[in-house]
């Protein structure tokens, strides 16, 4: 039973869910134009702290994206060139783009809404070969590629916050400045900010893979406590960070993805949490900025507190999904992969694609297997696809059940008069049905806000996530886990789409319930948090491409 406080936190919840979907008529609140004056600065900086550059690696041949689903190579060691590995595959940039005679912008390893950047990471640690020489810390800066050290942390501190983990081990704290998205999407940005989390916890998941490393979110770690740790408790006002997740990265085990982080209370987190002083100013990112209550009350609705622990024990939230891949190996590097990872802009409307990757893309996004072992929680989202130009299957509309578990539930809350066929040479294991057969390309643009892109691709999806139910086992604060697990899948499709020679891109403006109408969903035990494509992109060719850190090596 929940108490009167924690119904009140869940009425804000669904109230949020509820004023902040797109409809025909109107869309969400937010501004209606672009404010350019204030637009945020998407690189935050402390000023006054130490600055320690990471490494600028060069590319390696392996091992290889299709290996990482299967395999996790030899653990790398703990140095200099780990972390900056780690973070050059992860968060930094991937490219500039810029028009002949205007201003340049920034790409990111990382995908974010709008190319807008709420996400902010900080590394803790302990010493680090070749880099630090004692615990502390440090802010990641993309900009520059480089840590600024926050705080240091005596070597008790350092052994009490990571008792009964494995050693080595690095954590990574994930942030999100609300101000960012909300600039340009007003009340709706809390929902981009949490797809971006998921977005980030998938590119440190892959990066990590790459190293022979695991990570592993940390649960029950109140979300004060994470604040403290990492200093943004000190932050006020419009500006602020506010804390999403503790990610824990250790060298793969003996037994493989076995989860190796202590279930600690949250009681007990806070008595680990050190005492210390932190030092650096962060910088303006905006002169001025309005303000959208909502996301405030929602934000304070969701938070983590000193006694919240899920319904499901975190050494059992997963099955085993482990899927025997239906293509070979590729030999794609897999650094190249997440490196020149791009959002399409544009879909050709032409190109198609196999219908074995295109099983074997699905087969990627399914739960109990890397990179969904770094959630701690069991499934909750399903996928409705639009299928436009796969080979030898038939145009319509299908579902992907991603856990069986579901499968009652969805055909219950679903049209009656669906088909629930199995398509052709669709492996076992994956539960993909069409519902509908025929062009699904119109009501595919239509739901999307009339962009084409969602038709013109070769496929189009939107993630429905099971709100109620989870909602009412493990409370409000788990409503950014849901946004977390669609932008997880996002990472997923978006390298699955590299690796297939096409390109992906995230769908943030969606009409809510008309996709739930034509699924026939009348309540809010489904409800669509995402929308994705994946086709043949058309490039701009008036963009100039400039090298990610070509301001600094230039001065170098």
């Amino acid at each position: 039973m929940m108490n009167p406080v924690d119904l009140e936190k869940l009425r804000l919840v669904r109230d949020y869910h509820e004023r902040t979907k797109h409809r025909p008529e109107r869309y969400a609140p937010s501004l209606g134009y672009m404010d350019w004056a204030n637009q945020p600065n998407p690189f935050r900086s402390f000023a006054g702290t130490e600055q320690i550059d990471l490494p600028h690696p060069a590319l390696l041949t392996t091992p290889t994206y299709d290996s990482l689903f299967s395999n996790s190579p030899a653990a790398s060691p703990l140095d200099a060139d780990l972390v900056g590995r780690l973070f050059f595959h992860s968060l930094a940039l991937s490219a500039w783009k810029q028009v002949p005679g205007g201003n340049a912008w920034s790409l990111r390893i990382n995908p974010s809404s709008g190319n807008l950047h709420p996400t902010e990471a900080y590394l803790i640690a302990g010493s680090i070969p070749g880099l630090v020489d004692e615990p502390g810390v440090f802010h990641y800066a993309p900009f520059h590629h480089r840590l600024e050290r926050r705080c240091r942390l005596s070597e008790p501190h350092w052994a009490d916050l990571t008792e009964g983990m494995p050693a080595p081990c690095l954590l990574v704290a994930l942030t999100s400045i609300y101000w960012r998205e909300s600039w340009k999407y007003g009340e709706r940005a809390f929902r981009y900010c949490n797809h971006d989390v998921g977005h980030a916890i998938g590119a440190i998941a892959i990066a990590t893979r790459t190293l022979g490393w695991e990570a592993r979110i940390v649960e029950n770690l109140a979300d004060e406590e994470l604040s403290r740790l990492i200093g943004i408790h000190l932050q006020l006002g419009t500006e602020a960070e506010h804390a999403d997740c503790l990610l824990a990265l250790y060298p793969r085990g003996p037994v493989p993805e076995t989860p190796q982080i202590p279930d600690l209370p949250p009681e007990q987190w806070r008595n680990r949490m050190p005492n210390v002083s932190f030092v650096g100013e962060p910088n303006a990112l905006s002169r001025d900025h309005h303000d959208w209550p909502v996301i405030e009350q929602v934000s304070q609705a969701v938070r983590r507190g000193r006694s919240v622990r899920h319904s499901e024990p975190v050494a059992s939230a997963h099955g085993t999904s482990t899927q025997n891949p239906l293509i070979g190996d590729r030999g794609q590097p897999a650094e190249r992969i997440v490196r020149q990872r791009r959002s399409a802009v544009d879909m050709d409307g032409t190109t198609s694609l196999d219908r074995t990757t295109f099983y074997q893309i699905l087969l990627r996004t399914l739960p109990g297997q890397f990179p969904f072992k770094t959630l701690t929680w069991s499934p909750r989202v399903a996928l409705a696809i639009f299928v436009h130009r796969i080979d030898n299957l038939a145009p319509g509309l299908y579902f992907l059940v991603r856990s069986p578990l579901h499968e009652d539930a969805l055909r219950e809350s679903l049209k009656s008069e669906f088909e629930w066929h199995r398509p052709a040479g669709c492996p076992e294991g994956l539960r993909l049905y069409r519902l509908l057969a025929g062009d699904a390309s119109r009501v595919a643009k239509l739901i999307s806000c009339n962009q084409d892109i969602a038709g013109d691709g070769v496929f189009s999806l939107g993630m429905l996530a099971e709100l109620e139910s989870a909602l009412a086992a493990d409370g409000p604060d788990f409503y950014p886990r849901l946004f977390w697990e669609t932008g997880l899948i996002g990472q997923v499709l978006y390298l699955e789409a590299e690796a297939a020679g096409i390109r992906a891109t995230g769908i943030g403006c969606f009409f809510d319930d008309t996709m739930h109408e034509l699924l026939g969903i009348r309540d809010r035990s489904w409800q669509s948090l995402y929308h994705f494509t994946l086709g043949g992109p058309v490039e701009d060719t008036r963009l100039k491409t400039i090298a990610p850190y070509g301001h600094i090596h230039d001065r170098l």
